[in-house]
């Protein structure tokens, strides 16, 4: 009897928000136990890993020319299976130890809804290598949805708009099921992009992605704000002579770099809205859409949402956490893990 018991109290169940910035892992029974950059930093020599999540995040743009910091996922998906392989295990190990390292775990990952099917095995594979027992897989405007608190179940249509670092996925869910989804590869890192390139092209000013995420928490908005304007110190690199500078930043210039990524998510709802079936328009009327994912933090952007589709926009109480709260429901609850996984 003792060793019938003996899985169900040592094993655990984890769920993997596999994310293009950050990774975000839920652990049943116990909520949200990590969450850290996607990043990794390697040896180029022989590809050994030296440093992961936050601890490689701060080795960006500062490490000597035989170590290399690396980002294994792009636009949401793997873009290095080996080293995705490394950080997944690293992860994992980290989250499951004593006990609970005894036996693999079971996991439950979500992935974007456009991804293709050897992107899908990719996934699949680096997670099992990573040393997962079994592997499902849940499309993230699913998983955001259930995290939000969204009625998945009901036959009615619910508005989903997730905005990560690689990809902006907009959905529309009802009776447990995507019934379209427009996903596009703009989101968060695009406008770390976006800015680099405005102080390039405005100031001969030279950031690493770092000083531009910052940036674009600290100024970022997608309309503009009553109030005096805000500003920040940038500093980086002369392009002209090659020495450092600094220059002062207003929010009405990270708002105009911005612009163009911003227009891109807008018209990325408009083309969902516009495929779906009367009757659930008509219950998004009343419902509108919820945002969830980093981006859904840019100031303003409900604002211009609902200014643009004339809806309803809410931002749901843990935009970044959703997506691994709602595979962490998933994982409590096997029917609807049975219902929303798609095929490994």
């Amino acid at each position: 009897m003792l060793s019938n018991l003996l899985p169900r109290a040592v094993s655990t169940d984890l769920g993997i928000d596999l994310g293009t910035a950050n990774t975000v892992v839920f652990m049943r029974g116990e909520g949200i136990v990590l969450n850290e950059p996607s990043i990794v930093a390697i040896r180029e020599a022989d590809h050994s890993l030296l440093a992961v999540g936050r601890d490689a995040k701060a080795m960006i743009g500062r490490t000597p020319g035989h170590i290399m910091v690396i980002r294994p996922l792009k636009d949401g998906v793997i873009a290095d299976f080996d080293i995705a392989r490394g950080m997944l295990g690293y992860f994992i190990a980290k989250t499951c130890r004593g006990p609970r390292a005894l036996l693999r775990p079971r996991v439950v990952v979500g992935i974007p809804s456009g991804i293709t099917e050897v992107e899908r095995l990719a996934v699949r594979d680096s997670v099992l290598q990573a040393g997962a027992r079994d592997v499902y897989l849940v499309e993230e405007p699913m998983a955001a949805a259930i995290g939000a608190g969204l009625p998945i179940a009901a036959p009615g249509g619910n508005l989903i708009v997730d905005i990560g670092g690689g990809t902006t996925e907009v959905a529309v869910i009802s009776v447990s099921g995507v019934v379209h989804c427009r996903s596009v590869r703009t989101a968060g890192d695009e406008m770390d992009e976006a800015i680099i390139h405005y102080l390039r092209k405005h100031y001969n000013l030279l950031v690493g992605e770092r000083q531009a995420e910052a940036i674009k928490i600290a100024l970022g908005s997608a309309v503009s704000r009553d109030g005096a304007p805000q500003a920040v110190e940038v500093k980086g690199r002369d392009l002209i002579d090659g020495i450092p500078k600094s220059v002062v930043v207003t929010d009405a210039e990270v708002r105009e770099a911005l612009r163009e990524i911003v227009s891109v998510i807008v018209d990325t709802v408009h083309a969902c809205l516009e495929r779906i079936p009367p009757e659930l328009a008509a219950d998004i009327v009343d419902k509108g859409a919820v945002l969830t994912g980093g981006g859904a933090l840019l100031r303003g952007l409900d604002e211009l949402l609902r200014k643009e589709t004339r809806l309803p926009v809410a931002i749901a109480d843990e935009p970044m956490s959703c997506v691994a709260l709602g595979l962490g429901q998933v994982l409590d609850e096997l029917r609807l893990l049975q219902r929303v996984a798609t095929p490994a």
